[in-house]
Protein backbone atom coordinates (compact mmCIF):
# COMPACT_ATOMS: atom_id res chain seq x y z
CA UNK A 1 0.00 0.00 0.00
CA UNK A 2 1.10 3.61 -0.57
CA UNK A 3 -0.54 6.98 -0.06
CA UNK A 4 -2.97 8.34 -2.63
CA UNK A 5 -1.68 10.62 -5.37
CA UNK A 6 -4.07 13.31 -4.10
CA UNK A 7 -2.44 13.24 -0.67
CA UNK A 8 1.09 13.28 -2.10
CA UNK A 9 0.23 16.16 -4.44
CA UNK A 10 -1.33 18.11 -1.57
CA UNK A 11 1.93 18.00 0.36
CA UNK A 12 4.03 18.77 -2.71
CA UNK A 13 1.86 21.81 -3.36
CA UNK A 14 2.13 22.96 0.24
CA UNK A 15 5.92 22.72 0.33
CA UNK A 16 6.37 24.23 -3.12
CA UNK A 17 4.51 27.29 -1.89
CA UNK A 18 6.15 27.42 1.56
CA UNK A 19 8.71 30.08 2.36
CA UNK A 20 12.26 29.31 3.48
CA UNK A 21 11.92 32.03 6.11
CA UNK A 22 12.35 30.50 9.60
CA UNK A 23 9.04 30.23 11.46
CA UNK A 24 6.88 30.64 8.36
CA UNK A 25 5.30 27.16 8.63
CA UNK A 26 2.55 26.78 11.25
CA UNK A 27 3.99 23.77 13.13
CA UNK A 28 7.67 24.54 12.56
CA UNK A 29 8.47 26.03 15.95
CA UNK A 30 12.09 26.55 16.91
CA UNK A 31 13.85 23.46 18.36
CA UNK A 32 14.25 24.79 21.94
CA UNK A 33 10.43 24.72 22.15
CA UNK A 34 9.97 21.41 20.34
CA UNK A 35 12.71 18.84 19.70
CA UNK A 36 14.77 19.87 22.72
CA UNK A 37 11.78 19.31 24.98
CA UNK A 38 11.08 15.97 23.31
CA UNK A 39 14.67 14.72 23.61
CA UNK A 40 14.48 15.08 27.38
CA UNK A 41 11.54 12.64 27.33
CA UNK A 42 12.86 10.40 24.58
CA UNK A 43 16.50 9.78 25.48
CA UNK A 44 15.96 8.08 28.87
CA UNK A 45 13.80 5.46 27.13
CA UNK A 46 16.18 4.67 24.27
CA UNK A 47 17.59 1.17 24.32
CA UNK A 48 20.51 2.22 22.09
CA UNK A 49 21.15 5.96 21.49
CA UNK A 50 23.85 5.06 18.94
CA UNK A 51 21.29 3.74 16.44
CA UNK A 52 20.51 5.92 13.42
CA UNK A 53 17.78 8.48 14.12
CA UNK A 54 15.06 8.95 11.50
CA UNK A 55 13.06 12.18 11.56
CA UNK A 56 9.90 10.85 9.89
CA UNK A 57 7.96 13.66 8.23
CA UNK A 58 10.93 15.98 8.50
CA UNK A 59 9.47 18.77 6.36
CA UNK A 60 12.04 21.52 5.96
CA UNK A 61 14.41 19.87 8.42
CA UNK A 62 14.34 22.36 11.30
CA UNK A 63 14.15 19.61 13.94
CA UNK A 64 16.35 17.27 11.86
CA UNK A 65 19.28 19.68 12.06
CA UNK A 66 18.82 19.94 15.83
CA UNK A 67 19.04 16.14 16.14
CA UNK A 68 22.10 16.05 13.88
CA UNK A 69 23.99 17.99 16.55
CA UNK A 70 23.13 15.34 19.14
CA UNK A 71 23.04 11.95 17.43
CA UNK A 72 25.74 10.34 15.27
CA UNK A 73 23.63 9.47 12.20
CA UNK A 74 20.44 11.39 11.42
CA UNK A 75 18.21 10.96 8.36
CA UNK A 76 15.30 13.26 7.57
CA UNK A 77 12.62 11.55 5.50
CA UNK A 78 9.49 13.02 3.97
CA UNK A 79 6.81 12.12 1.47
CA UNK A 80 7.25 15.39 -0.44
CA UNK A 81 10.27 16.05 -2.63
CA UNK A 82 9.61 19.79 -2.27
CA UNK A 83 9.97 19.52 1.52
CA UNK A 84 13.34 17.83 1.12
CA UNK A 85 14.50 20.61 -1.20
CA UNK A 86 13.83 23.07 1.62
CA UNK A 87 15.65 20.81 4.09
CA UNK A 88 18.75 20.42 1.95
CA UNK A 89 18.88 24.16 1.20
CA UNK A 90 18.77 24.92 4.92
CA UNK A 91 21.54 22.39 5.64
CA UNK A 92 24.38 23.31 3.27
CA UNK A 93 26.93 21.59 5.51
CA UNK A 94 25.05 18.31 5.19
CA UNK A 95 24.68 17.75 8.93
CA UNK A 96 21.94 15.21 8.19
CA UNK A 97 21.00 13.03 5.23
CA UNK A 98 17.63 13.46 3.51
CA UNK A 99 15.58 11.12 1.40
CA UNK A 100 12.06 10.70 0.08
CA UNK A 101 10.02 8.01 1.82
CA UNK A 102 6.41 6.89 1.87
CA UNK A 103 6.38 5.15 5.24
CA UNK A 104 2.99 3.57 4.50
CA UNK A 105 4.62 1.60 1.68
CA UNK A 106 5.79 -1.73 3.10
CA UNK A 107 8.53 -2.17 0.51
CA UNK A 108 9.94 1.32 1.00
CA UNK A 109 10.05 0.89 4.79
CA UNK A 110 11.70 -2.53 4.47
CA UNK A 111 14.26 -1.16 2.01
CA UNK A 112 15.30 1.63 4.36
CA UNK A 113 15.48 -0.78 7.29
CA UNK A 114 17.65 -3.14 5.27
CA UNK A 115 20.01 -0.25 4.58
CA UNK A 116 20.16 1.27 8.08
CA UNK A 117 19.31 -1.63 10.37
CA UNK A 118 17.23 -0.86 13.45
CA UNK A 119 16.69 2.84 14.04
CA UNK A 120 15.19 5.26 16.52
CA UNK A 121 12.39 7.34 14.99
CA UNK A 122 11.05 10.81 15.77
CA UNK A 123 7.56 11.56 14.42
CA UNK A 124 5.74 14.77 15.28
CA UNK A 125 2.16 15.30 14.17
CA UNK A 126 2.22 12.89 11.23
CA UNK A 127 -0.36 10.24 12.09
CA UNK A 128 -3.26 12.69 12.45
CA UNK A 129 -2.46 14.21 9.04
CA UNK A 130 -2.78 10.83 7.31
CA UNK A 131 -5.91 9.80 5.52
CA UNK A 132 -7.77 7.25 7.69
CA UNK A 133 -6.83 4.22 5.58
CA UNK A 134 -3.14 5.16 5.80
CA UNK A 135 -2.89 5.27 9.60
CA UNK A 136 -2.39 1.57 10.24
CA UNK A 137 0.08 1.16 7.34
CA UNK A 138 2.02 4.11 8.78
CA UNK A 139 2.16 2.46 12.21
CA UNK A 140 3.27 -0.77 10.52
CA UNK A 141 5.99 1.12 8.64
CA UNK A 142 7.13 2.69 11.89
CA UNK A 143 7.43 -0.78 13.43
CA UNK A 144 9.50 -1.93 10.46
CA UNK A 145 11.91 0.98 10.80
CA UNK A 146 12.60 0.53 14.51
CA UNK A 147 13.02 -3.24 14.25
CA UNK A 148 13.77 -4.99 17.52
CA UNK A 149 16.10 -2.49 19.23
CA UNK A 150 14.81 0.89 18.14
CA UNK A 151 12.35 3.19 19.85
CA UNK A 152 9.94 5.72 18.37
CA UNK A 153 8.88 9.03 19.87
CA UNK A 154 5.55 10.39 18.66
CA UNK A 155 3.72 13.61 19.39
CA UNK A 156 0.13 13.70 18.14
CA UNK A 157 -2.67 16.22 18.73
CA UNK A 158 -4.99 14.87 21.39
CA UNK A 159 -8.78 14.65 21.23
CA UNK A 160 -8.94 18.08 22.84
CA UNK A 161 -7.08 19.56 19.87
CA UNK A 162 -10.10 19.23 17.60
CA UNK A 163 -11.99 22.04 19.30
CA UNK A 164 -8.92 24.30 19.26
CA UNK A 165 -8.25 23.73 15.55
CA UNK A 166 -11.91 24.16 14.63
CA UNK A 167 -12.00 27.40 16.56
CA UNK A 168 -8.97 28.68 14.68
CA UNK A 169 -10.35 27.58 11.32
CA UNK A 170 -13.79 29.09 11.93
CA UNK A 171 -12.67 32.39 13.40
CA UNK A 172 -14.65 35.37 12.00
CA UNK A 173 -11.33 36.77 10.79
CA UNK A 174 -10.54 33.47 9.05
CA UNK A 175 -7.81 30.99 10.04
CA UNK A 176 -4.43 32.36 11.16
CA UNK A 177 -2.19 33.27 8.24
CA UNK A 178 0.17 30.35 8.77
CA UNK A 179 -2.65 27.83 9.15
CA UNK A 180 -4.57 28.94 6.07
CA UNK A 181 -2.20 27.25 3.54
CA UNK A 182 -2.68 23.90 5.28
CA UNK A 183 -6.43 24.05 4.72
CA UNK A 184 -6.04 25.53 1.23
CA UNK A 185 -3.99 22.54 0.09
CA UNK A 186 -6.52 20.07 1.45
CA UNK A 187 -4.39 18.70 4.27
CA UNK A 188 -6.49 19.87 7.19
CA UNK A 189 -5.72 17.73 10.24
CA UNK A 190 -8.00 14.81 10.90
CA UNK A 191 -9.27 13.90 14.32
CA UNK A 192 -7.80 10.72 15.76
CA UNK A 193 -8.87 9.64 19.23
CA UNK A 194 -6.19 9.07 21.85
CA UNK A 195 -7.24 5.43 22.09
CA UNK A 196 -7.00 4.98 18.31
CA UNK A 197 -3.39 6.16 18.26
CA UNK A 198 -2.44 3.53 20.84
CA UNK A 199 -4.53 0.91 19.05
CA UNK A 200 -2.70 1.48 15.75
CA UNK A 201 0.65 1.12 17.48
CA UNK A 202 -0.41 -2.01 19.37
CA UNK A 203 -1.73 -3.58 16.15
CA UNK A 204 1.71 -2.96 14.63
CA UNK A 205 3.28 -5.06 17.39
CA UNK A 206 4.58 -2.15 19.45
CA UNK A 207 4.37 -1.51 23.17
CA UNK A 208 3.85 1.91 24.74
CA UNK A 209 6.84 2.49 27.06
CA UNK A 210 5.97 6.01 28.14
CA UNK A 211 3.27 8.59 27.51
CA UNK A 212 2.05 11.95 28.72
CA UNK A 213 0.47 15.28 27.79
CA UNK A 214 2.55 17.90 26.02
CA UNK A 215 1.29 20.85 23.96
CA UNK A 216 2.42 20.97 20.34
CA UNK A 217 3.96 24.41 20.02
CA UNK A 218 3.33 26.31 16.78
CA UNK A 219 4.89 29.41 15.23
CA UNK A 220 1.58 31.28 15.14
CA UNK A 221 0.12 33.71 17.67
CA UNK A 222 -3.37 34.92 18.53
CA UNK A 223 -4.37 38.55 18.07
CA UNK A 224 -3.21 39.34 21.61
CA UNK A 225 0.26 37.92 20.93
CA UNK A 226 -0.17 34.59 22.72
CA UNK A 227 1.63 31.73 21.00
CA UNK A 228 -0.78 29.03 19.82
CA UNK A 229 -0.20 25.62 21.39
CA UNK A 230 -2.21 22.57 20.34
CA UNK A 231 -3.18 20.03 23.05
CA UNK A 232 -1.18 16.90 22.32
CA UNK A 233 0.05 13.60 23.70
CA UNK A 234 3.50 12.09 23.42
CA UNK A 235 4.33 8.40 23.34
CA UNK A 236 7.50 6.34 23.27
CA UNK A 237 7.02 2.90 21.75
CA UNK A 238 9.17 -0.13 21.05
CA UNK A 239 9.15 -3.87 20.97
CA UNK A 240 8.24 -5.63 24.18
CA UNK A 241 11.27 -7.05 25.96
Amino acid sequence: MSVTSRYRQAWEGFWQEASDEPGSVFWDAEPPLTAAVHVALFEPLLADPALPLIDLGCGNGTQTRFFADRFPHVIGVDLAAAALEHARLADPAGQAAYRQLDATDKTEAETLHAELGDANVYMRGVLHQCEPDDRQPLADGLATLIGTRGRAFLVEPSEAAGAVLRGLAQSPEGPPAKLAPVFRHGIAPGEVTDAAVADHLTAAGLTVLGTGDLPLTTTEHTADGTRIRIPSKWLVVGRAA
